[in-house]
């Protein structure tokens, strides 16, 4: 088995602490979602409805996936650290822009360009599998995202604490402060690790039908997609079910968005704890059932009308540990099926994925209405989680095929 290579914090000629790619991955966390209590808010100040506020989730999302296709194969060429210095550069004027907007298609526009940050968990994940094999990539990337999980937890919490005391601007100003740390320290510490380089991007793009044409990896990348679409569809909706449907206030909603990430902390660290002595296709398997059972009884629940803001988040905590214990071990499969070109498959799953994401996070929005109550989320969510058990067992009855 590979050995991870030396490492030395804050020198720059090695591989990046652990420490710093969970910072990357955390900066994308909470750049998605510190906001979100402040939705409602942010709809008012700007004088516009809630769909129209809830395309900073969703478009956000939709730029994130065209981002990854190319991130991916660019970090490939010229390598992961001058992609991720860039990207980090563009995010902090994207920020600044977001500040000075005075109208929501302006805000919209610059919260676009915030997703660039992507970059940060997209290369994270290579840089992983970089370093180590697939059974050690699945486990070390399931540590450094159930650090991460501290940050949607906190979040949430943070911006809607903030929303209340300042507006909703000191959310953006907290992730203008993080970016600028951020830079510094991938300055610093990120050493490359993309040591083979494609001899152009034609060539490499050429490659991609070799990802394209391989079912495992259109598995894996189903079974991702629609692991996190109930995430994401979440993320699309539960401001408005938490402020509209149970009256939360900001600082309420923050306190109940965040807690699942307890949930997901908890699937990472089972994933990184037992991914190497279990598999990942048993790992991915086993989260989806957690995500299953906790959104079907959410659904009965609501359905039966019995549901409130405790059963809803907390019901939700079942999805994150599932989560957690499936998307790490989904990622190393999908980066594994052609481990030469990790960077492109991390690009291009990760495009698939939060594709499949921002679709859901708008469908949530559009059908998300006052009267409507909270079960066009909960159904959503019900039916991604069915569709990931689905596309799991399919790569397992495929491997089956190949391998006997």
């Amino acid at each position: 088995m590979q050995a991870p290579p030396q490492v030395r914090f804050l020198d720059r000629t090695t591989p990046p602490h652990i420490v710093t790619l969970v910072l990357l991955s955390g900066m994308t966390a909470l750049t998605m979602n510190i906001f979100l209590p402040s939705l409602p808010n942010m709809t008012a100040w700007f004088e516009t409805d809630y769909r129209v506020m809830q395309l900073s989730v969703s478009l956000y999302l939709l730029v994130n996936a065209v981002l990854q296709v190319f991130i991916g194969p660019i970090s490939d060429r010229v390598g992961r650290r001058p992609v991720l210095l860039g990207a980090m550069a563009i995010f902090i004027l994207a920020t600044l822009g977001t500040l000075v907007a005075t109208t929501v298609e302006m805000f919209l526009l610059f919260r676009m360009g915030q997703a660039v940050v992507v970059a940060g968990i997209v290369l994270s994940r290579a840089v992983v599998r970089d370093m180590v094999d697939e059974a050690r990539s699945a486990s070390m990337i399931g540590y450094v995202t159930m650090g991460m999980a501290l940050v949607p937890m906190v979040g949430p919490a943070l911006g809607g604490a903030l929303d209340e005391a300042f507006g909703w601007q000191a959310s953006f100003l907290v992730l203008l402060g993080c970016g600028v740390a951020i830079l510094a320290l991938a300055w610093a510490d990120l050493g490359e690790t993309a040591r083979t380089r494609p001899t152009s991007f034609r060539a490499q793009f050429a490659q991609y039908p070799e990802l394209l044409t391989a079912r495992r990896f259109w598995g894996y990348c189903a079974a991702a997609g629609f692991a996190s679409g109930a995430f994401f569809a979440y993320l699309g909706g539960a401001s408005f079910v938490g402020s509209n449907v149970y009256g939360l206030s900001p600082s309420r909603l923050g306190i109940f968005f965040g807690a699942p990430a307890l949930g997901y902390a908890i699937g990472n660290f089972v994933s990184g704890r037992f991914s190497v002595r279990m598999g990942v296709n048993r790992m991915v398997l086993w989260g989806c059932v957690f995500s299953l059972f906790g959104l079907s009884l959410m659904t009965v629940l609501t359905l039966i009308q019995m549901d409130g803001p405790a059963t809803f988040f907390g019901l939700f905590i079942f999805v994150a540990v599932g989560n957690g214990m499936s998307l790490p071990n989904a990622t190393a499969g999908m980066l594994s099926v052609r481990p030469r070109l990790a960077g492109t498959a991390a690009g291009l799953g990760g495009a698939i994925t939060i594709g499949i994401g921002a679709a859901l996070a708008a469908l949530a929005g559009a059908l998300l209405t006052p009267g409507s109550g909270a079960l066009p989320l909960v159904l959503i969510m019900w039916v991604t989680a069915v569709l990931a058990m689905i596309s799991i067992l399919y790569v397992i009855a495929r491997e089956r095929q190949l391998y006997g």
